[in-house]
């Protein structure tokens, strides 16, 4: 039966890369902060949510996923990484 986790019983495969690349922005923005900057461009992720991603128990739809990928600057392809040494575990 197929479980919606990784092997190391994370939810998503992009939530410690989005919280890397959200520490390296330039005004190394804090949870709330990247979530006020996501809500500017239309998608509604509260701190909590945004913690809940970057530690690996929340879900990510691809709306959002799109979404954070423009606010970091990044392709969505980038934060979907699975070669990731973080994922292996």
């Amino acid at each position: 039966m197929y479980k919606n986790k990784l092997v190391n019983g994370r939810n998503n495969v992009c939530g410690l890369k989005i919280k890397e690349l959200r520490k390296a922005m330039p005004e190394h923005p804090s949870q709330r902060r990247f979530a006020d900057m996501l809500q500017i461009v239309g998608l509604d992720l509260d701190k909590n949510a945004v913690q809940r991603i970057e530690s690996g128990s929340r879900f990510v739809t691809d709306i959002e996923l799109v979404c954070i990928a423009r606010v970091l600057g990044v392709s969505y392809e980038e934060l979907l990484d699975s070669t990731a040494e973080h994922l292996r575990t």
